[in-house]
């Protein structure tokens, strides 16, 4: 049963199925339903009649159910890994370190960020009025989260908007949809009442499409392309819902002359290829003066033939596949188009031999390539790295602005004053000073440009999902106030 609607799993309406597989093997792992407009009907039903209780319940009783929850899942977290191993072809290593300890750390924050909502305090800001401010939920909040990372997408979804007293219909990819069935079951284990969240497993054209222009939604909320993200603003204005969206990105890496080049070349590494490059945040376009250039290429490669790919269930494997044999393809072709323009330095093929099963692709490694390609600046969404020397840092400034995306960036640079620079003047929601890609609950992720706007995690997220309501008390006590004669004649001997 794949579809999680009213605190229960049920059958999608629509009597349609699909498999999930493992894309280290092609295996399936799991038969899901997939929702069509009825299920989608039934879903947002739910979450509507659930919002006036869970809007109206406290802080504290929201905080708690979140504080529940986390433990949930770290009792857990062991399974939560090897099941998003399998959907997500992720090493294991990863989802067990990385994945699934931040989606827990990320409840623990916003089981304490609950208690944190408040208005502004109340003031007299008009002769005989006071003036209060008030946060509240938006209402029912329609959510699609992508494959790349299943289970914290859908935290990064749920969390802020449950903390804030909304509730949610989550869509999350058909190809990943194991961990966030079991996130909104683990959910309603901790006390969230029926109805708070829902799931829905399906395609975006048939569950996807039908939850962005429901007009029982409130609030839509994309994590995915820039593409379909222009798609999700005309449906959101159907009916003018507020619109979160956390798009792509061509992540600049820039690295100065007097950069620590080791440092610089081992944290590319890792930044360019963590998911098998399947991150927004990914180091794409490595940014690199001249002086550096060719070292940093040469002990790029040699890293790069070092990164073993394996088997996903394998604690030594560091690259697994990516998502599926069609986005191995897309990678592929776009790699083989740069050959007629640019050096394809190392990588550039999918792997033989026992992984020839899987939808592999080697670590690639690309240089010579013209600012206006193809390869420098479309997402790739994969183990590439574009590497572009500069000459000035008015250039490098310039090269690391030349994209239309603004999600993240890096740069690196041993000098206090250029790293000032960097950051103030390269346009991106994140830009990390000799290091790349790290994120913490407590702070912000979000982008600029095509990269979408509003904030996952953190307190900013609040911002997206509660309104701010303006409270205003007469003080006076009168039934007929002086400014009411500017409006009209008041009748003799009534009171002012």
């Amino acid at each position: 049963m794949s579809q999680y609607i009213g605190g229960k799993r049920r059958e999608a309406l629509t009597g349609t199925s699909d498999v999930v597989r493992d894309p280290s093997t092609g295996e399936m792992v799991a038969e899901i339903s997939l929702a069509g407009a009825d299920d989608v009907d039934a879903a947002v039903a739910a979450a509507r009649a659930a919002f006036p209780a869970w809007s109206g319940a406290t802080p504290g009783e929201r905080s708690a159910v979140l504080h529940t929850l986390a433990g949930l899942l770290e009792a857990e977290a062991e399974d939560l890994a090897r099941t998003e191993s399998r959907q997500a072809g992720k090493p294991i290593r990863l989802a067990r370190e990385f994945d699934v300890p931040g989606t827990i750390d990320n409840t623990a924050f916003f089981a304490g960020a609950a208690r944190t909502l408040e208005g502004q305090a109340t003031a007299e800001y008009s002769a005989d009025h006071t003036s209060s401010i008030r946060r509240e939920p938006v209402g029912v909040v329609g959510s699609i989260a992508p494959w790349n990372y299943p289970l914290q997408m859908a935290a990064w979804k749920v969390l802020p908007a449950v903390a804030a007293g909304n509730t949610i219909v989550l869509k999350p990819s058909e190809l990943t949809p194991l961990t966030t069935l079991r996130f909104a079951e683990l959910a309603t284990q901790a006390g969230l009442p029926d109805g708070v969240f829902n799931v829905l497993t399906g395609t975006g054209v048939d569950a996807g499409a039908p939850l962005l222009r429901h007009r029982d939604v409130d609030m839509v909320s994309f994590t995915g392309s820039t593409k379909v993200g222009r798609t999700v603003l005309e449906a959101a204005a159907t009916n003018a819902k507020r619109v979160h969206l956390e798009l792509g990105g061509k992540a600049p890496f820039v690295v100065f002359d007097d950069a620590d080049l080791d440092a610089a070349i081992q944290g590319v590494v890792a930044a360019s290829l963590i998911n098998s490059g399947q991150d927004c945040t990914a180091a794409t376009r490595a940014i690199v003066h001249r002086s550096l250039h060719d070292a940093f290429v040469s002990g790029v490669a040699d890293l790069f033939a070092a990164v073993r790919l394996g088997p996903t269930d394998d604690p030594a494997t560091d690259l697994g596949p990516v998502i599926s044999t069609a986005h191995r393809d897309r990678i592929g072709a776009l790699v083989d188009r740069s050959r007629a323009y640019a050096k394809v330095v190392t990588g550039g093929q999918a792997p033989g031999g026992a992984l020839a099963r899987g939808s592999y692709y080697a670590p690639t490694l690309i240089t010579d390539a013209g600012k206006t390609t193809e390869v420098v600046r479309d997402e790739i969404f994969g183990p590439v790295l574009v590497v572009l020397p500069f000459d000035t840092d008015d250039e490098a400034i310039t090269l690391a602005n030349d994209t239309p995306y603004g999600l993240a960036a890096s740069a690196w640079t041993r000098d206090l004053y250029r790293a000032l620079r960097a950051t103030r003047e390269i346009r991106a929601g994140c830009v990390w000073v000799n290091d790349h890609i790290p994120i913490i609950s407590e702070m912000p992720h979000g982008g600029m440009k095509e990269s979408g706007f509003g904030k996952d995690m953190s307190t900013y997220s609040f911002e997206d999902y509660t309104v701010v309501k303006h409270v205003m008390f007469d003080l006076t006590g009168v039934a007929a106030k002086p400014w009411h004669r500017t409006i009209f004649t008041l009748p003799e001997g009534q009171a002012s």
